[in-house]
C-alpha cells in the first residue's frame, strides 16, 4: 500500500472499547499515588488494573506480562520532564497490550498531555528505556499473571540460568537450566540462592565480563539481601575453578559434546535512515487519514498546532506530534493512529514508537529537522552567515576568566580560553612541514594546507589543539600529507593535542580568536616563499566580526553581486583601496575592518559610504548590480540538545546507538564515542579503543553528517578528543564533569582492572563472608597481556599492600563489602598514589607524617574510615 498519497484505514478505537469505559469511570482513582517528584515508577497489567511494581523488582521484566513505566527527571534549566513507557512481553496476550496502551493515554493526561510517549517490545527496548537500569535488564518466564512475583526478598530456593548478552546495555534472559543453553560467546549466570556462578564464554570480552558481574552483584544485593555468594567461572579456563565446576557439574550434569559457537551479537540499537517523511493524520468518518506533507529535510514551520502529525524516520522509528490545538480526541488518539500507522505499512511489529506534545518534542525529534527553535527561546551565542544574504547579528559578550570555573559555558561559546596562548603555524610543502613566518600568521591560502598548534595553560598544566586547515584547492596528497603530520605532531606530545579539522570557510570560534582580529583567507593561490601567485588584479574581501576574538577576512569573487549591506569590504586595485561600509555594519565592525585593510594593502585607503560610491569603484567591480540589501535578520542556528553516540562501522554502513541521559560514566576507555552538538561534532576515543575504529573515527563522523537527515552541512568542524585531554568546550555538555577522574592515565597502567587481582581467589565485592566451602575464582576481565596482576605493581603504586584497588571498591563500604584481604582500617594502602592525594589532599609520605588523629580525620572525609 502506497502512503504517498492520502490513505484511510480503519480505526483502531473500537479494538480496546472495552476497557476504555471501565478505565475511564475510575481515572482518578487509578492515578492518585502516582508522584509527580523526579523518579522512576512502574506498574504492571494484572487482570487489567495498573499494578504498582516495588522498587526491589525493577529491572525484572515477565515474558507474560505488559508493564507502563514512568520516569520524571530534572533537566537544568527546563525544569521536569516525563517519559512514559508501555512494555511488551512477548508472550503477553493482546487483552493486555491493548490495556497496557489505554492507561499509557489516560496517564498521559493525568499528567497534563506533557510526557513523551514510548512504546517498548521485548528485546528491542529504545536506549532511553534501557538507561533506568544500569546493571541490565532480566526477562523472567511467566507472568504476575500466573502466580508469579516480581521479587521475594531474601527467598533462596531458587535454581535459574540466565543468559547475558550486551555490553553498553546489557539483557539477561531465563533459559533451560542445561548445558545445552550455553555457547563460547556469551556469559550465563547459574543463580542458585545462596550461590550465583557466573560462567564466562571463551569468546566473551572484559566489558562483557565486567557488565555481568555487575548484575551478579545487582541480584546479590536486591534480591538476596547481600546474602549470596559470586563465583566465576573462565570458559577457557575452567580446571583453574575446580570447585566451582564441581557445582555447575552437579546442578547441570556432565557436559557430553562441544558447546554451541557464539552467537552473532546483535546490530547496534539505531541505523541512521537518510529517508524522513512528515504525514498530516486525521480523522474522517471514523477513518484514519494519513497524508504527506514533506520529505527531509524538514522544517519547523511544516508542524500547525491545530494538527497531528507522523514523522517516519525510514522505517527505524515513528514519532507522533501532537499541536497543542488540536482536539482533544485527536491527542487521546495519537498512540493508536501510531501503531495502526504501523500495522498498515507493513513495519514490524517492534518499530519503535514515540508520541509527544508540542513543546515537549524529544531531542532525536528535534534533530530530524533542519532547524529547530523552541518558544521563548534566546538567541544562540554563535551565528551563522550564508553568502548574499542579510547577516546582522550582535556577538555576546562574555567574561573569558570565567571559561575555566564554568566548562558549560565553555562549551556554549566554543571557547577553550581567551585566545592568549602560544601559537605555531606550518605549511605543508612538498607534502613535508615548513613552519611560517610568524609575521604572516593569520594568511591561509586556499590552494595549501596548515596546521596550527595552540599552546594553553589550564590547571598549571600545558594543553594543545592541533587544527588542520584545509584550502579549497589543496591537492589530495597535500591533505592527506597535512593527516599524516598531524599524526607525527601528536606523537611528539605524547597524544595530548585535541585534533580540530578546520574546511576553509569554517573555521571555528576559537581558531578565529588565536589570529587576534587578523585572520585573512584568501580563495586561492598559496603562501610559499618564492612563488608568485597569478595576479588576480582587483580582489575583494568581506570582512565578519566586531573584536580580534571573532573576525576574519575572506575573499569573494570581485563583483558587486558580493556585496552585503550589513558588512564591511575591502576592495583591492592596483590603483587604490577602497573601505566600502555598508548601511547596516556597526562602528566596531568597521574599526575592524580598517585593520584588516592595513593586513590586505599598504596602500592608502579611500572610505566609501554605500550608496555614495565613486563611478572607479563599480568599474573595478565589473560594473554595478544588484546585491543583498534588505533590512532583515538572518535567523541564527539555533543551539540543538547535545546527543552522545557510540559508533560502530563493522557491518559497512555507519551505524551508531544512542547513550540517553548521558554522563562522564558512559564515555567507556574501549569505545569510540560522537558527541553532536550541533555546531561541532567531537569524537572521543578511549584509551583502550580498537584500532580500526580509532582510524575510521573520522571517516564516521564524516558519513554521519552526510547521511544526517536534517540535511547537515558537510564542513561541520569534526574535533578529535582523547581519553584524559578533554578540554572545557567537550566537558561543558555533560553534567558534574570529574577533572580527576583520569589523572593517573599518564602516571599509572593505563589499563588497571577496576577490581583487585590477587595471588589466590577472588570474591565479588560486597557481601559478608559464607560458610559454603566454595572457592572463588576471578574473572580475567582483560587480556593478559594488557592487565598486570596486582602482584606485579610496585609497593609504591599501593602503599606497599601489592593489591590496587578502584576507590569505589573501598569508599564508603561497610566492612562486610569490601573485597576479600582488605583490612577496613587500612583502606588507604589499596590506593595508587594518584588517587590517593585526589581523595585525601595529600601526598602519601606527607600522609604518613601527620598524627594518628589527622590521618583519622582525613580518612573519614574521603570516606575510607
Amino acid at each position: 500500500m502506497s502512503w504517498s498519497k492520502e490513505t484511510t484505514r480503519p480505526s483502531l478505537h473500537q479494538t480496546q472499547h472495552k476497557f476504555s469505559s471501565k478505565m475511564s469511570d475510575d481515572n482518578q482513582d487509578t492515578f492518585r499515588n502516582v508522584s509527580r517528584k523526579p523518579g522512576l515508577q512502574i506498574w504492571t497489567i494484572n487482570n487489567m488494573e495498573m499494578v504498582p511494581v516495588p522498587a526491589q523488582g525493577f529491572g525484572n521484566f515477565f515474558e507474560g506480562d505488559c508493564y507502563i513505566v514512568l520516569n520524571i527527571s530534572e533537566n537544568k534549566g527546563s525544569g521536569l520532564t516525563a517519559d512514559i513507557h508501555f512494555w511488551i512481553g512477548n508472550k503477553s496476550s493482546q487483552d493486555e497490550q491493548g490495556a497496557a496502551v489505554m492507561y499509557t493515554t489516560q496517564l498521559d493526561e493525568y499528567l497534563d498531555g506533557n510526557p513523551v510517549q514510548h512504546r517498548e517490545v521485548q528485546g528491542n527496548e529504545s536506549p532511553r528505556f534501557k538507561s533506568y537500569f544500569k546493571n541490565g535488564l532480566i526477562y523472567k518466564k511467566g507472568g504476575v499473571g500466573s502466580g508469579f512475583h516480581h521479587v521475594d526478598t531474601n527467598v533462596y530456593n531458587i535454581l535459574r540460568l540466565l543468559h547475558i548478552r550486551g555490553m553498553k546495555h546489557v539483557t539477561a534472559k531465563e533459559v533451560e537450566v542445561s548445558w545445552n543453553s550455553f555457547n563460547n560467546g556469551d556469559i550465563f549466570l547459574l543463580d542458585m540462592g545462596k550461590t550465583i556462578v557466573q560462567w564466562n564464554g571463551p569468546q566473551s570480552n572484559r566489558k562483557e565480563k565486567l557488565k555481568a558481574l555487575l548484575l551478579a552483584q545487582d541480584i546479590r544485593d536486591r534480591e538476596r539481601g547481600g546474602r549470596a555468594q559470586i563465583g566465576i567461572i573462565e570458559g577457557g579456563d575452567e580446571q583453574s575453578s575446580p570447585e566451582l565446576m564441581k557445582i555447575l557439574t552437579t546442578v547441570l550434569g556432565q557436559r557430553t559434546g562441544p558447546l554451541k559457537e557464539a552467537i552473532p551479537d546483535d546490530s547496534p540499537d539505531q541505523v541512521q535512515a537518510t529517508n524522513v517523511r512528515l504525514y498530516h493524520v486525521f480523522e474522517n468518518n471514523g477513518n484514519l487519514v494519513v497524508q504527506e506533507v514533506a520529505t527531509q529535510p524538514l522544517t519547523q514551520d511544516l508542524l500547525q498546532s491545530s494538527d497531528c502529525y507522523i514523522v517516519d524516520h525510514g522505517g527505524s522509528h515513528v514519532m507522533v506530534w501532537k499541536g497543542k490545538q488540536a482536539s482533544k480526541e485527536e491527542r487521546r488518539e495519537a498512540l493508536n493512529r501510531a501503531l495502526g500507522y504501523i500495522k498498515a505499512k507493513n513495519y514490524p511489529s517492534n518499530t519503535p514508537v514515540e508520541v509527544m506534545a508540542e513543546g515537549g518534542e524529544s531531542a532525536m525529534f528535534k534533530h530530524l529537522f533542519k532547524s529547530w527553535r523552541d518558544k521563548g527561546q534566546t538567541q544562540g551565542l554563535g551565528t551563522t552567515h550564508s553568502m548574499g544574504k542579510i547577516a546582522k547579528v550582535d556577538q555576546m559578550k562574555f567574561d573569558v576568566m570565567e571559561l575555566h570555573a564554568r566548562p558549560e559555558l565553555a562549551a556554549q561559546q566554543r571557547m577553550v580560553d581567551d585566545a592568549s596562548g602560544d601559537v605555531k603555524v606550518w605549511r605543508i610543502e612538498n607534502l613535508e612541514l615548513a613552519e611560517v613566518n610568524p609575521s604572516t600568521y593569520g594568511q591561509f591560502y586556499g590552494g595549501d594546507c596548515y596546521l596550527v598548534l595552540y599552546t594553553y595553560q589550564r590547571s598549571n598544566q600545558q594543553q594543545y589543539i592541533l587544527y588542520m586547515w584545509q584550502g579549497r584547492h589543496a591537492t589530495k596528497d597535500e591533505i592527506t600529507a597535512s593527516a599524516y603530520q598531524a599524526v607525527n605532531i601528536d606523537n611528539k606530545y605524547n597524544g595530548a593535542p585535541v585534533q580540530v579539522r578546520v574546511v576553509m570557510g569554517k573555521e571555528p570560534h576559537h581558531f578565529l580568536a588565536i589570529f587576534k582580529g587578523k585572520l585573512i583567507i584568501f580563495e586561492g593561490g598559496t603562501g610559499r616563499p618564492g612563488v608568485v601567485n597569478p595576479d588576480g588584479g582587483t580582489r575583494l574581501f568581506q570582512v565578519r566580526g566586531t573584536d580580534e576574538l571573532n573576525t576574519k577576512a575572506t575573499e569573494v569573487l570581485a563583483r558587486a553581486s558580493s556585496l552585503n549591506s550589513n558588512d564591511v569590504f575591502i576592495l583591492k586595485t592596483e590603483q587604490m583601496c577602497y573601505l566600502w561600509y555598508g548601511k547596516g555594519c556597526s562602528g566596531d565592525e568597521r574599526v575592524m575592518g580598517r585593520a584588516l585593510s592595513d593586513v590586505v594593502s599598504k596602500q592608502d585607503k579611500q572610505v566609501v559610504m554605500e550608496g555614495q560610491e565613486p563611478a572607479e569603484f563599480w568599474v573595478a567591480l565589473g560594473g554595478k548590480a544588484p546585491y543583498a540589501s534588505d533590512k532583515r535578520l538572518q535567523r541564527e542556528e539555533p543551539p540543538h540538545s547535545p546527543r552522545l553516540f557510540e559508533c560502530s562501522n563493522q557491518t559497512g554502513q555507519f551505524k551508531m546507538t544512542e547513550v540517553e541521559d548521558f554522563a562522564q560514566s558512559d564515555l567507556d576507555e574501549e569505545d569510540v564515542m560522537l558527541l553532536d552538538t550541533w555546531e561541532e561534532l567531537f569524537l572521543w576515543v578511549g584509551i583502550s579503543a580498537n584500532q580500526y575504529e580509532t582510524k575510521e573515527a573520522w571517516n564516521s563522523a564524516q558519513e554521519y553528517l552526510r547521511t544526517h537527515p536534517a540535511g547537515r552541512d558537510p564542513s561541520t568542524p569534526i574535533i578529535l578528543v582523547k581519553q584524559g585531554y578533554e578540554p572545557p568546550t567537550f566537558t561543558g555538555w555533560f553534567n558534574a564533569w570529574d577533572p580527576h577522574k583520569w589523572s593517573d592515565l599518564n602516571n599509572t597502567d593505563l589499563n588497571r582492572s577496576p577490581v583487585g587481582v590477587g595471588g589466590g581467589g577472588y570474591r565479588a565485592p560486597g557481601g559478608p563472608a559464607s560458610s559454603s566451602p566454595v572457592n572463588n575464582h576471578v574473572a580475567d576481565l582483560s587480556p593478559r597481556a594488557s592487565y598486570p596482576t596486582s602482584t606485579t605493581q610496585s609497593s609504591t603504586s599501593a602503599g606497599g599492600s601489592g593489591m590496587v584497588l578502584d576507590p569505589e571498591l573501598l569508599i564508603n563500604k561497610p566492612p562486610s563489602e569490601l573485597p576479600l584481604g582488605v583490612d577496613p582500617s587500612q583502606r588507604e594502602v589499596y590506593l595508587t598514589d594518584v588517587d590517593f592525594e585526589n581523595l585525601l589532599g595529600t601526598r602519601r609520605a606527607d600522609f604518613l607524617r601527620l598524627p594518628k588523629w589527622r590521618q583519622n580525620d582525613l580518612k573519614k572525609k574521603a570516606g575510607l574510615f
